[in-house]
């Protein structure tokens, strides 16, 4: 139904969307295959709601959606310009300006996409009940639901697999969320697009961790995304050095794909959050201040936001790692308090950044926390500081 096609690909752009396409609901057998490899191979530790149930059921969508025909696959760019995005407010106090900056992945720097999509999903589900007069059977996910969306993204034709794992578009590259709607409407299938990245390994060559360990295949354990988001415990010493000033999630493998070169804005993409409210610099959040915030000032500062899934505990653990690979002795009395105060996981880390930085002040603030020290993981990490500081 070439005309009930139409109707969904203009009432879709009418929601809000960049992108649509569309691709049967049959089962998605070799990417089930793939996924299920992957946690097999312990490419998905740490994610232990990631189960291979879910990617059966996830890969079956009549099994979501009893009577499904099609789905429809959508996409949101959320690149922005950085001179394009009103930073906020600066802070008038000049020592707070200078202290060092964390990074933080794109598409943090605009409001909570969960939310925004799947309202514009629902919003689309009823524009079409309304265009044709009569129920639609829907169910809509985005990236925290069962379904594999780059899967079906990919069938849909909205993108092809690029070797990071992550959806590539002709037009937006891969700065774009992800939804699908599993319906009952009978829609003819869009084609696979007939691209792919060639010989390019540019995402592979460049990521610090090593965690593309094959084209197509991400190890999570390693990926700096996981390591400063869903990772609950402490960041393995051996890979600090390598997250270095992310604070939460990583772009390196979409900022060096020569796809990404060419993305262009949208205009309809979701409302920038300023995080750069503090120093002035989109996309990045002073460490200090981010190190001292209580949890009524985190919620308050992040409300709405992706960062909201780190947590206060995990996103001052990043900070004592970024302050430690900047090296700032500035950070010292931060870090100092934060070795004191802060949660036994941020004071472990507190004393690893304290141990990178060095000198005089560093080492006797080691030296005071390994006497009145408890925790014995803390207590391991204070000792190995000490050794390390006392070799700057």
């Amino acid at each position: 139904m070439s005309d009930l096609k139409s109707i969904v690909e203009s009432q879709a752009r009418a929601c809000g969307f960049d992108l649509v396409g569309i691709t049967s609901a049959d089962d998605f057998t070799s990417d089930r295959q793939a996924a299920l490899e992957s946690i097999r191979d312990g490419h998905l530790d740490g994610l232990p709601w990631y189960t291979e149930s879910r990617v059966m059921r996830g890969t079956s969508p009549s099994e979501l959606l009893p009577g499904a025909r099609s789905i429809i696959c959508l996409g949101l760019s959320y690149w922005l310009e950085e001179d394009s995005v009103a930073p906020g407010p600066r802070s008038t106090g000049t020592d707070q300006e200078q202290h060092p900056k964390g990074r933080v992945a794109r598409y943090a720097r605009v409001k909570d996409y969960h939310r925004v999509m799947k309202r514009r999903m629902r919003d689309l589900v009823r524009s079409l009940e309304r265009e044709l007069s009569s129920e639609v059977a829907a169910r809509w996910y985005v990236d925290d639901g069962p379904m594999l969306d780059r899967a079906a993204a990919n069938r849909a034709g909205i993108g092809w697999f690029g070797k990071n794992s992550n959806i590539l578009n002709p037009e937006f590259g891969s700065w774009v969320f992800l939804g699908q709607i599993i319906t009952d409407l009978d829609l003819k299938p869009d084609a696979p697009l007939k691209k792919s990245c060639g010989s390019c390994t540019r995402c592979i060559d460049d990521c610090p961790t090593g965690a593309i360990v094959a084209p197509y295949v991400v190890d999570n354990s390693r990926c700096i995304s996981y390591l400063t988001i869903e990772n609950r415990g402490a960041i393995p010493k051996e890979m600090r050095p390598l997250v270095q000033d992310w604070v939460f999630g990583c772009d390196i493998c979409q900022d060096v794909c020569p796809v990404n070169r060419r993305a262009r804005e949208s205009g309809r993409t979701i409302p920038p959050f300023a995080l750069g409210r503090e120093s002035g610099g989109q996309g990045r959040i002073d460490l200090v201040r981010l190190l001292e915030m209580s949890e009524d000032n985190f919620r308050q500062r992040f409300a709405g936001t992706s960062i909201m899934r780190a947590k206060r505990v995990g996103m001052q653990r990043n900070a004592c790692v970024a302050l430690g690979n900047a090296a700032d002795g500035s950070s010292v009395p931060a870090l100092a308090k934060a070795l004191v105060s802060g949660e036994p996981l941020v004071r472990g880390h507190a004393a690893w950044a304290l141990g990178r930085i060095g000198g005089g002040e560093a080492i006797h603030v080691l030296a005071n926390a390994a006497r009145s020290e408890s925790d014995p993981a803390v207590l391991d990490e204070i000792s190995e500081a000490l050794v390390e500081s006392a070799g700057r």
